[in-house]
């Protein structure tokens, strides 16, 4: 089996943005093998040598001291290390794959696209497919999905436009990796022409009946977002300006987005493909766009129950009850 660093393929970009119809389509290519989103980069990024996390039930503190002391005695030193933890993961990706019988292992976790420096240093050969699409409508999608249509507290939960454009944009300006990028907004409406352009830049042969993924996807299910993905067999067009209509309709929700684009530099904007003075450009249009309309399926079903049980559980009687679950269930579990 050859090396399972060239042959890994990681598909960067935010939650939301349309990352699983990207996975879906790639992965009906006959030499690409994909599993619902691994996250197995991200904890490596915060073991301590090149960041932290901001709890653990260790004293990660101390642990991040005596490592990055540890590492400095290794002959390589940082390149000691990432060969370490580089042999961790191509171990899990290259036993998933091997018996695929597959060229490529495709990672879509978005999660990485917040720990880029350490992924491109542990994996500089692999290829990737940089995903993005206009910043509210990632939003959107988002507190739509998720939160019941409340921006608010999707944002206190998550600003991803102030998280995720700044650090995707970076690796765009910067290519510490040879990459190529695809635009959403380009991709839904030509799918055809950026798989050709996806699958020269992975160097296998186009297949251009990839786009029809409804028909030739096959994976496990698993963590992602699959909420509106499964409701169409190929690419669509009809949810690029649904952000739009519902910002026309809601002041609260225009303003909010503001704050979100203001705090976002020029040059973020112009490299993510959405400058500042076209951001709202859709809304000069939003007569003819039907605003977004809930999403009701057994996931955001199983969501809306989820958050309102959350819902100020600590004030609320069914707070006081798990929280005695709880205890028991760490009794009945303590070793």
């Amino acid at each position: 089996m050859s090396n399972v660093h060239d042959r890994m393929l990681f598909v960067v970009s935010p939650p939301r943005s349309g990352s699983t119809l990207l996975q879906r389509m790639i992965g009906s290519h006959s030499e690409v093998f994909t599993h619902p989103e691994p996250h197995l980069v991200t904890p490596l990024a915060y073991l301590g040598y090149h960041d932290t996390v901001d709890r653990a039930p260790y004293d990660h503190i101390n642990s991040a001291e005596a490592i990055r002391l540890f590492v400095s005695g290794l002959p390589r030193g940082e390149e000691d290390y990432l060969d370490a933890v580089r042999a961790y993961a191509e171990t899990m990706y290259g036993r998933m794959l091997e018996p695929s019988g597959k060229r490529f292992f495709m990672d879509k976790t978005p999660a990485y696209g917040l720990v880029l420096p350490f992924l491109t240093k542990l994996f500089p050969r692999a290829k990737y497919v940089v995903l993005t699409r206009h910043p509210l409508a990632i939003f959107s999608s988002f507190a739509n999905s998720f939160f019941d249509g409340d921006w608010e507290r999707a944002h206190a939960f998550n600003p991803l436009v102030e998280r995720y454009v700044p650090a995707l944009a970076r690796m765009l300006r910067e290519r510490p990796v040879p990459l190529v990028h695809v635009q959403y907004e380009t991709l839904v409406a030509e799918p055809e022409a950026q798989m050709e352009r996806v699958f020269a830049y992975m160097g296998v042969e186009n297949e251009p009946e990839a786009v029809n993924y409804g028909e030739r996807f096959q994976s496990k299910k698993g963590p992602g977002d699959p909420i509106s993905v499964n409701q169409h067999a190929r690419p669509v067009t009809d949810s690029l300006h649904k952000w739009a209509a519902e910002l026309a309709s809601d002041p609260a929700k225009r303003a909010l987005a503001e704050q979100m684009i203001e705090k976002v530099s020029d040059e973020d904007l112009e490299t993510w493909g959405w400058p500042r003075a076209r951001v709202f450009d859709a809304l000069r249009s939003v007569g003819a766009v039907e605003a977004p309309r809930p999403v009701l399926n057994a996931y955001t079903l199983q969501r809306k129950v989820m958050l309102a049980l959350r819902k100020d559980i600590h004030e609320r009687p069914h707070g006081a009850l798990v929280k005695r679950l709880r205890y028991y269930c760490d009794v009945l579990l303590r070793d």
